[in-house]
């Protein structure tokens, strides 16, 4: 019986987790389709703001039994988060999504480097061996001293770290509040923190944009959820393996929709980075 209930578990954690590779590379289609005309920081912030628009019963629902000390994760939290986004919403615009999504992977290395230096955590040779591959697969990607490394690529790397600290608390979360509530304090302190960006660098959007920056809230909004989601049915060794399809969706999207060309630098780097971190959600859950 308790095998069963296992079992499911694992199988709605890695249908929400298919789901959520789904929503999340519609979430970069749709930044590709708006371009580097709107500053990133402008998008993200409306991302976010819609975001919250949608949640706001839940949010304000949530703040009456919500301790002090829980709101203060929440809020730093969203403050790693929203530095990320907008690094994030600016690489989607000027490299390809696959680029975009391998070089994503290497966010949970970043976790497991903030563990080691936040949380103590003992530098075993599973760890450093998952951070040596991974530190190989980003130089495929890469490949410094045989092309130029561009500036999207730098903001990527910098993203996936700054996002490692907002997936370090997000766990601890999610044994907190339910799905519903986390993504929807995650939307309003967000939003709040990209605000005094997003006022600096504002230009005007027409109709055809806000449209699309308000499906962006929509998709984004679910896929956090359906994450989330994810998270809470089972373990990250289960789920790990599956987020391969957001690079699968990723090259697909990409020649399909915006005529990039394949490449295998790219998609060996990607394959090599979540081999690396697949390997060390494996070994962690067994340690």
């Amino acid at each position: 019986m308790l095998n069963k209930l296992r079992e499911k578990s694992s199988l709605i954690g890695i249908f929400w987790m298919i789901v959520t590779t789904i929503f999340f590379v519609g979430v970069t289609i749709f930044v590709k389709i708006l371009g580097e005309k709107i500053p990133s920081s402008q998008t993200a912030f409306l991302r976010y703001l819609f975001g919250t628009i949608f949640l706001l019963p839940i949010i304000i629902n949530s703040f009456r039994d919500i301790q002090i000390k829980l709101i203060n994760k929440f809020i730093l939290r969203s403050f790693f988060h929203a530095i990320g986004v907008s690094l994030w919403f600016y690489s989607m615009t000027v490299i390809t999504i696959a680029e975009v999504t391998a070089i994503g992977y290497l966010t949970p290395i970043f976790v497991c480097f903030g563990a080691i230096i936040f949380f103590k955590e003992n530098m075993k040779g599973f760890r450093a061996f998952a951070i040596t591959l991974s530190f190989i697969g980003a130089m495929i990607i890469l490949r410094p001293g045989f092309q130029e490394i561009k500036l999207g690529q730098y903001s990527m790397l910098l993203a996936a770290f700054v996002f490692s600290f907002s997936y370090l608390m997000v766990k601890y979360l999610a044994n907190t509040k339910s799905s519903l509530e986390i993504v929807g304090f995650l939307s309003l302190f967000t939003t709040i923190f990209l605000t005094p960006l997003a006022l600096i660098h504002w230009v005007e959007l027409n109709t055809d944009q806000i449209s699309i920056i308000i499906l962006i809230s929509i998709i984004a909004t679910i896929g956090h959820l359906t994450m989330t989601m994810a998270i809470k049915a089972t373990s990250m060794t289960i789920i790990q393996p599956f987020t391969f399809l957001q690079l699968v969706w990723s090259v697909i999207a990409g020649i399909m929709l915006f005529d990039e060309k394949l490449d295998i630098f790219v998609i060996i780097g990607g394959i090599i980075i979540l081999i690396s971190t697949t390997y060390l959600s494996i070994k962690d859950a067994k340690d």
